[in-house]
């Protein structure tokens, strides 16, 4: 499903005065029996006139950034997490996946920390199950994100069987060195440098409070 262009009309809009322009120039023209030394350099000015308009128009046409196609994902809605975590804990996680889902093109999120699943909210696949592949494996070794802008290209892609099987794009996202924050869009390329900014702040965020409750726990 693509989104409508709010700018169409905008766009075309030089094309289509550059073309009337000229149609308008050429009937003038075949019209005037008698061609005067101003009305030809009028027609010389309207003709470059129009010619810059349609070539406006013909760039705007190109250059116009296309909304990402965006596509159902399959599955069914849910929110479920882990029922041993502190209260303190459920509640930063609902906190944070809730401003994911609401704020970002985010519709499934997984949040792994210390080899299990914490929290699965949005649209969820049937497999609950998080086994780290390869680019899990390197999100928590290096602790730096990374971002899988059209995952039906890459093949590891089989590696994030737990999300829907069309999610788009994912942004794997650390959690200090224990955990990572996996979202799933629904449309390749969506997420802004600006939502990255932001998802990294939220799994900082994050870390603060798991580390202090669970790591914590985890040492005793």
């Amino acid at each position: 499903m693509k989104k409508p262009d709010p700018n169409r009309v905008l766009r075309r809009l030089p094309l289509v005065v550059g073309g009337l322009g000229a149609v308008l120039l050429l009937i003038n023209r075949l019209l005037t029996p008698e061609l005067t030394e101003s009305q030809a350099r009028g027609d010389v000015l309207g003709v470059i006139l129009s010619a810059v308009l349609i070539l406006t128009g013909l760039i705007w046409q190109q250059v116009q950034p296309r909304s990402p196609d965006t596509v159902e994902l399959i599955g069914e809605e849910g929110f479920i997490l882990a029922e041993d975590l502190p209260e303190a804990v459920k509640t930063e996680l609902a906190w944070a996946s809730h401003l994911l889902l609401t704020n970002t093109v985010t519709r499934s999120l997984v949040v792994f920390y210390q080899g299990k699943v914490l929290l699965r909210r949005g649209i969820l696949s049937n497999k609950s199950e998080v086994v780290p592949g390869v680019i899990l494996k390197r999100v928590l070794e290096t602790q730096k994100p990374v971002y899988l802008v059209a995952l039906n290209v890459y093949p590891g892609k089989i590696e994030f069987d737990y999300l829907p099987e069309n999610t788009q794009g994912v942004i794997c996202q650390p959690i200090s060195n224990q955990g990572v924050l996996i979202l799933g869009a629904n449309a390749p390329r969506s997420y802004t440098k600006q939502d990255e900014n932001w998802i990294g702040g939220i799994a900082d965020k994050l870390a603060v409070t798991l580390n202090s409750h669970l790591l914590a726990e985890s040492e005793i």
